[in-house]
């Protein structure tokens, strides 16, 4: 189940100074703590992240699947989210990017860190967004 498996990843995170192991061992990943647009309630996401000036960069890709992730729903629906990185907790205003050349180069650049996510694309007819996220 996904959520077991994301809360393992945020457990051992918030233990670890923001570190994890497994298939994550060496990538610097963040957590992602949205409001659910339906719920209302908090929801944390890990997810893996790329910098892009001030700017934090993540993507939607729910690892190809044929539909955008719960918390893409979220931050369209609530931008104002708070990030944990390492030991650093920040707010942030969520940005979605869904199309044309500043999301293709923000995609790219994640491509570059973790080639993965061309995969991802690759498995999907949906354009992966991508999200800006600008610390506060």
């Amino acid at each position: 189940m996904a959520g077991d498996w994301n809360t393992q990843i945020i457990e051992e995170f918030r233990a670890n100074q923001g570190k994890v192991g497994g298939p994550f061992e060496g990538r610097e990943l963040l957590l992602l703590t949205s409001i659910g647009a339906k719920s209302g309630l908090p929801r944390t996401n890990p997810l893996a992240f790329v910098r892009d000036g001030d700017d934090i960069v993540v993507i939607a890709s729910k690892a190809g699947a044929p539909t955008n992730p719960d918390w893409f729903h979220n931050v369209r629906a609530n931008p104002t989210v708070t990030l944990e990185i390492g030991t650093e907790t920040l707010e942030a205003t969520a940005t979605p990017v869904t199309e044309g050349p500043e999301r293709d180069r923000l995609y790219a650049a994640m491509v570059e860190v973790m080639p993965g996510f061309a995969e991802y694309q690759e498995k999907t007819d949906r354009v992966i967004p991508v999200v800006k996220l600008t610390p506060r």
